[in-house]
């Protein structure tokens, strides 16, 4: 059986002022080409369909065509909730999404059958058992207790979700045990794992205390398909063990990766192979940094990957202790007649005090939420232990209000 893994789409994102909508619907279609040529018997997209949970209607759009299309080539699609998906908005359209062959997990449901998922080849015969495990939040698995630690909470919790995948994995285990013992069991996954590498763009909501959870807690499945980072990667070196990271490049720390989905194929004996499918740049992102005599080579450079129809989209990262009034016309004059747009411009300084005033001229579509918290907390003397704490405190809280958001 051959699968196709990936996740972290985040249709509807807004980057800096730009829409993808473009290099979405490219992707999309460039997709359901691979599921063509390769003859994919099921797609799966572990969590982060969309970018918010209440996404613009271009974006729920593009999603319900892809779905559309890819039911015309003959591969099942499985749809996982992850932590930026709306559990509502994800399921409101389960049950018409079905008659389409696609089923949609958006959320830990009450009844664990329901997660269960026999997925089927081509022709028609059961190819592998689906253990459809989305975003767990602290409220689907555990009851609040008073008084317990930060620790103590953290543990409850990775031992609810690891609780989690033992049910679903058991009840796999008899579910193939009835079809006759010889298919593959699958897991999917939203969530951070110890030592994953992540990057900007991941916006770290953690759940509960819980930062990370650690490999040995995943059942003995076949094959764990995982969203949430963005960097595609194996987990501990771990080849069953993947997170496929996100189609189009969501940050500009992403700018040079390789960005990928996962074939994965599958037999009676387990994991047979996983190759990765290089997913094309549909649009042109860099960043690039520097003193301003430096940056006039590298903006040169990085405009030769662009186009008059596609200019290069820019970050400029300007280094230097020396206060510039004038740096954004700097900046302009040096991009004077390249196919570039320049998104953020940003001052390097190894000066804390001058860095202060420097950011104070930054506006604030210009940041993040998360980069003004960690901004402030750059100019703080505070060991790293401390810093860290601080910063999944601050995740706590915005994980809440983001919830409150969702669920109104």
């Amino acid at each position: 059986m051959r699968i196709l893994h990936t996740s972290d789409w985040h249709l509807g994102q807004h980057f800096m002022g730009k829409t993808r909508q473009a290099e979405h619907q490219a992707f999309c279609t460039w997709l359901i080409d691979q599921v063509r040529e390769h003859a994919v018997d099921a797609l799966l997209i572990a969590g982060d369909v969309f970018d918010t949970g209440a996404p613009p209607s271009y974006a729920r759009e593009q999603y319900n065509r892809f779905v559309v299309e890819l039911s015309a080539t003959g591969c099942a699609l499985v749809v996982l909730g992850g932590n930026h998906d709306s559990v509502a908005m994800l399921g409101e359209s389960k049950t018409l999404l079905e008659r389409l062959g696609t089923r949609v997990i958006p959320g830990v449901c009450a009844d664990l059958d329901e997660q269960l998922l026999v997925l089927e080849r081509r022709d028609g015969e059961p190819g592998a058992i689906l253990c459809g495990i989305p975003f767990i939040r602290p409220r689907d698995v555990l009851l609040s207790q008073a008084g317990q630690s930060a620790a103590d909470k953290q543990g409850a919790l990775q031992q609810a979700i690891q609780a989690h995948y033992r049910d679903l994995y058991d009840l796999a285990e008899a579910r193939r045990d009835a079809l006759g013992g010889q298919l593959p069991i699958i897991a999917t996954g939203h969530l951070t794992t110890v030592g994953a590498s992540a990057s900007e763009s991941v916006r770290e909501i953690y759940v509960g205390s819980l930062e990370a959870f650690p490999t040995s807690a995943f059942p003995p499945a076949a094959y764990i398909a995982l969203g949430h980072i963005h960097r595609p990667q194996k987990v501990g070196g771990l080849a069953h063990i993947r997170y496929c990271g996100s189609p189009i490049p969501l940050s500009f720390d992403e700018a040079r990766q390789l960005k990928e989905v996962l074939l994965v194929e599958l037999d009676g004996q387990g994991l047979g192979a996983v190759r990765a499918l290089s997913v094309p740049r549909f649009q042109p992102l860099l960043s690039v940094a520097g003193s301003l005599q430096e940056l006039q080579q590298a903006i040169v450079e990085a405009a030769a990957q662009g186009s008059a129809e596609r200019p290069v989209w820019l970050e400029v990262r300007v280094s230097g202790d020396d206060y510039l009034s004038d740096l954004q016309q700097r900046v302009a004059t040096l991009c004077e007649g390249l196919p570039v747009e320049v998104l953020r411009i940003r001052r390097e300084r190894a000066n804390a005090a001058v860095g202060l005033r420097s950011q104070g001229r930054e506006t604030l579509d210009e940041l993040s939420v998360e980069e003004v918290f960690a901004q402030r907390l750059q100019h703080e003397q505070l060991d790293a232990a401390d810093a860290q704490r601080l910063q999944g405190l601050y995740r706590q809280v915005l994980e809440a209000v983001q919830g409150e958001r969702t669920d109104s």
